[in-house]
C-alpha cells in the first residue's frame, strides 16, 4: 500500500518528563487503535505533539527523537505558551465550544488566531519535509483546520485526506467565528473530507454555500480547479478488543461485585455514566434527571444506583473549574437529600480507570447514560455494546449524539427535557429480558461489523480513489383526497379484507424485528376472522418465519414476500417458493453491503426470493441520495435479468418478475366459500409502492385505500395506521 502520513495534534504516545529522564507510554485511544496498523504496514510516519512543552535538555532531547524515530514517529515541538495558547486558547476556548453549538462560552474577544494559524503552519511545513511522490496524508480533528490548506501551498500535488472528529455545526452556529473563511478554505485544501454523520456534512455543505458562495454537492465540489470530496465515515471501536475484555473471567468477577454493591445489597439495579468532565457531555442535566427519577419513583430508593465516572479534562480553562463546581455541588445535592445509612445514590469517581476497571461498569450496568448535550460520536456507547457479549444491557442516548444516527435500537433521549429523560431511564429500567436482548442484538451485529478498522479501510480506500456522482432526490406530490365508503363497507353481503401489514396495520418501527404485532392488533385481527361472512388476508413484504411467528395462530389468510408464499387458513400448509436461475443473488449481495457500508443506518433483508435494502434509519436527505445511486447501479447490473427493482417506504427491493402482491387478488377469489345474496366485496388497504400492485389487479367495484396523502391508483384515503384500525373497529360494532 501507499506509504500513510498521519497528522494529528498528538502523537499515538504519551511521554513523561522527569528529574531521571521520560518514559513513552502507547495510548490506548480509539485513534491510535485503529490508525496502529496501516502505520505499520504502509511504513508511514504518525506527526504530532509529544506531549511534553518545549525541548527537554540536549542529551534527553536526542534520546526521545531517537527513540520515537524508531516508532516512525515525528514530533512537532510546542513550547508552554503556544500550547496554553493554540491548544487550549483557540482549539479549546473558542472552537470547541462553537462547533459543540455552545456560542455562549466564546470568550468576548478572541485572541491568539495568529498562534494558532502559526502552529497549523508549523504542523504543515513538517509533513511537507517528510512528504515524499506517491504518499496519502490523513489530518485530524478541529486542532489543525488550516494544515490541509496550508499543505497544498507546499505540496500542490499531494493527497490529503481530512476527519473531523467532533460535529460540524449547523452554518448559522458556525458563522459566529471570526476567521470562518479562512476556516472553509484550509479545510477545502484537502481532497477528501470526512464526517461522522450526514448532519453534519450538510452543515458543512451550508457554510460553504453561505460563506464561500460555491455551488456544492453532497459529494464533492470543485475549488481552485480540483474535485473535493465529501463523505460519510462513522467513526466504530475496536469492537473484537472490548469484547475479549468482556469475557475476561477478572471483569466478569469485578463486574459481580459492582452489581452486589457496597452497601450491602444485592439487588441494586445499576446505572453506569463514563464521561470526560466537559461541559458537552452534559452531566448536570443527566444528574436532574436521576433526581427527578428517584422523587418521581420514590420506590426506586435503594433499589437503585448511579456510578457516574467523571474523567478530568482541561484542568487549566477556567470554564471547566467553573463546571466541576456544578457538577460537585448537584452531586452533594442529590446525596443530602436520597442517601440513608444503608445506601448511597451516586457513587462519584473523578478520575480515569484503567480498561478493565471500565469493562467491568460496563458488563455490570443494567443501563448506560450516554446523555450529552451535544457529541461528534460517542464511542463510550459502541464500547458498552461491544463489551456486552452477554448480550444484555440497555444503552439510553442523547439524540444530540452522532451515535445516534446508527444506534436506532436504543432509548433515545432529548438531555435538554429532563422529565422525558428521566422517562426514559425509567424504561431502561424496567425494560422486559426479551425486549433488551433483542435491542442489544441489533446494536452488537452493526457495532461488530462497522469498527474502527472499517473506518479506517473505507477512509483510505476512498482517499486513494476517484469518487462517485450521486443521484437526486425525486419528489412527488399529494393527489385528491376522497372518503371512504364506511356504509357499503359494512354492509357488504360478503367481506374479503386484503391488508398489508407495515405501516398500514402496525407502525413502522427501526428495525424489522421490533414491529410485533401488539396485544390490541391480534385481538382486532381475530375479533374481524371470526365476523361473519368475512375473509381476512394479510399480504405484506414480509418474510414468511415473521409473519407465521407474529400471525400465525390465528384464522386468517398469510400471504408473505408480496405473494410468494401463501397460506389460506390455519389448517392449510404454505404453498409457493422461488423458481429459476438465482445466480444474480451473491452479485446483488455485494452491492447491497458495499452502499450499506456507506449509509450509516441502512441494513439489508433477505428474503426468499431476493433482497430489500432498508435506509429508514440513515440521514433522510442522503439515505434517499443513496438510494437513487443504488436503483442506478442496480438497473445496470441486471438489465438482462428477470427481476425488478421496486422502492417502497425508505427501501429498495430486488425480487423477480411476475412476484407482487396483485396475484394474491385472483388466487383469493378463485376460492371457494360460502354462498352469500350477493358478489363478494373486496376492500384492499396498504401504504407503500408495493401496494399498487394489489390495487391494480381489484376488480372495478372493489374498495382500495392508500394510508398516507401521496399519489396512487386507490380511490381513497387514510392518514394513519389508527385511522386503518378505527375503521376495521367499525366492522365490528
Amino acid at each position: 500500500m501507499d506509504r500513510l502520513l498521519i497528522v494529528a495534534n498528538r502523537l499515538p504516545v504519551t511521554v513523561t518528563a522527569g528529574e531521571g529522564g521520560f518514559d513513552i507510554q502507547r495510548s490506548a485511544g480509539g485513534l491510535a487503535t485503529g490508525l496502529a496498523g496501516p502505520h505499520e504496514r504502509s511504513g508511514g510516519l504518525w506527526i504530532g505533539w509529544p506531549g511534553v512543552a518545549g525541548p527537554l535538555p540536549t542529551a534527553q532531547q536526542a534520546e526521545l527523537e531517537r527513540r520515537l524515530e524508531e516508532q516512525r514517529l515525528v514530533p512537532v515541538e510546542l513550547s508552554g505558551e503556544e500550547v496554553r495558547r493554540f491548544y487550549e486558547g483557540v482549539s479549546n476556548g473558542v472552537l470547541w465550544p462553537v462547533f459543540h453549538y455552545l456560542v455562549d462560552q466564546i470568550p468576548l474577544q478572541v485572541e491568539d488566531w495568529g498562534v494558532y494559524e502559526a502552529a497549523n503552519r508549523r504542523f504543515a511545513e513538517c509533513v511537507a519535509s517528510h512528504w515524499r511522490p506517491g504518499d496519502m496524508v490523513w489530518v485530524h480533528d478541529y486542532q489543525l483546520l488550516l494544515v490541509p490548506g496550508f499543505l497544498r501551498e507546499l505540496v500542490p500535488e499531494a493527497r490529503i485526506g481530512f476527519f473531523l472528529h467532533i460535529p460540524f455545526p449547523s452554518s448559522e452556529v458556525f458563522r459566529a467565528l471570526p476567521e470562518r473563511e479562512a476556516i472553509l478554505r484550509g479545510l477545502l485544501g484537502a481532497d477528501l473530507i470526512g464526517f461522522h454523520t450526514a448532519g453534519y456534512l450538510r452543515h458543512f455543505v451550508s457554510s460553504l454555500t453561505h460563506l464561500l458562495g460555491l455551488d456544492v454537492g453532497l459529494s464533492s465540489l470543485s475549488y481552485d480547479g480540483r474535485e473535493v470530496r465529501l463523505g460519510v465515515f462513522p467513526m466504530g471501536v475496536d469492537a473484537h478488543a472490548y469484547a475479549a475484555l468482556g469475557e475476561d473471567p477478572a471483569v466478569q468477577v469485578e463486574a459481580s461485585s459492582y452489581r452486589a454493591g457496597t452497601d450491602g445489597g444485592g439487588d441494586v439495579q445499576l446505572l453506569v455514566g463514563i464521561d470526560r468532565l466537559d461541559y458537552t457531555k452534559g452531566i448536570p442535566r443527566r444528574l436532574l434527571a436521576y433526581e427527578h427519577l428517584l422523587k418521581t419513583h420514590p420506590e426506586l430508593c435503594e433499589r437503585v444506583r448511579l456510578v457516574q465516572v467523571a474523567v478530568p479534562s482541561r484542568t487549566g480553562v477556567e470554564a471547566y473549574q467553573e463546571f466541576r463546581d456544578v457538577v460537585d455541588a448537584l452531586m452533594g445535592r442529590i446525596q443530602g437529600a436520597f442517601a440513608t445509612p444503608r445506601w448511597s445514590p451516586i457513587h462519584y469517581i473523578y478520575r480515569s480507570l484503567a480498561d478493565t476497571d471500565v469493562a467491568a461498569l460496563y458488563r455490570a450496568a443494567d443501563a448506560l447514560l450516554c446523555t450529552p448535550i451535544r457529541d461528534g460520536m460517542n464511542l463510550v456507547a459502541k464500547e458498552f455494546v461491544a463489551t456486552r457479549t452477554d448480550g444484555d444491557g440497555v444503552l439510553l442516548l442523547s439524540e444530540f449524539a452522532g451515535a445516534a444516527s446508527e444506534m436506532a435500537e436504543a432509548i433515545h433521549v432529548n438531555p435538554y427535557d429532563v422529565e422525558r429523560t428521566a422517562a426514559g431511564i425509567y424504561e431502561a429500567l424496567r425494560m422486559p429480558a426479551e425486549e433488551r436482548r433483542t435491542r442489544m442484538a441489533a446494536l452488537r451485529k452493526r457495532v461488530e461489523r462497522y469498527d474502527v478498522h472499517w473506518w479506517v479501510r473505507t477512509f483510505l480506500e476512498q482517499l486513494a480513489q476517484t469518487g462517485r456522482g450521486r443521484g437526486r432526490v425525486r419528489w412527488s406530490g399529494p393527489s385528491e383526497v376522497a372518503s371512504v365508503p364506511v356504509d357499503r363497507i359494512v354492509e357488504a353481503p360478503y367481506l374479503i379484507l386484503l391488508l398489508d401489514y407495515d405501516g398500514t396495520l402496525a407502525p413502522i418501527r427501526p428495525r424489522p424485528e421490533l414491529a410485533a404485532p401488539d396485544p390490541d392488533l391480534l385481538d382486532l385481527l381475530g375479533r374481524l376472522a371470526a365476523r361473519p361472512n368475512t375473509e381476512v388476508h394479510i399480504v405484506t413484504g414480509r418474510t414468511r418465519e415473521d409473519i407465521e411467528e407474529w400471525l400465525g395462530g390465528l384464522p386468517v389468510g398469510l400471504h408473505a414476500e408480496h405473494g410468494l408464499w401463501s397460506r389460506f387458513s390455519v389448517e392449510e400448509r404454505w404453498v409457493g417458493g422461488p423458481t429459476g436461475d438465482e445466480r444474480w443473488r451473491e452479485p446483488v449481495r455485494a452491492m447491497l453491503e458495499d452502499v450499506t457500508a456507506r449509509t450509516p443506518g441502512s441494513f439489508i433483508e433477505e428474503k426468499t426470493a431476493g433482497f430489500a435494502w432498508h435506509f429508514r434509519l440513515a440521514d433522510p436527505t442522503f439515505g434517499a441520495i443513496q438510494a437513487n445511486e443504488l436503483r442506478v447501479h442496480l438497473s445496470q447490473l441486471l438489465s438482462n435479468e428477470p427481476l425488478e427493482i421496486l422502492t417502497g417506504h425508505k427501501v429498495i427491493e430486488v425480487r423477480p418478475h411476475g412476484i407482487n402482491k396483485g396475484r394474491i387478488v385472483a388466487e383469493v377469489l378463485r376460492r371457494p366459500r360460502p354462498a352469500a345474496p350477493g358478489a363478494p366485496t373486496v376492500v384492499a388497504i396498504g401504504d407503500d409502492v408495493t401496494d399498487e400492485d394489489l390495487f391494480a389487479a381489484l376488480p372495478e367495484e372493489a374498495v382500495s385505500i392508500r394510508v398516507g396523502m401521496v399519489r396512487s391508483r386507490a380511490r381513497h384515503r387514510l392518514a394513519t395506521v389508527g385511522d386503518v384500525r378505527a375503521l376495521l373497529r367499525v366492522l365490528l360494532d
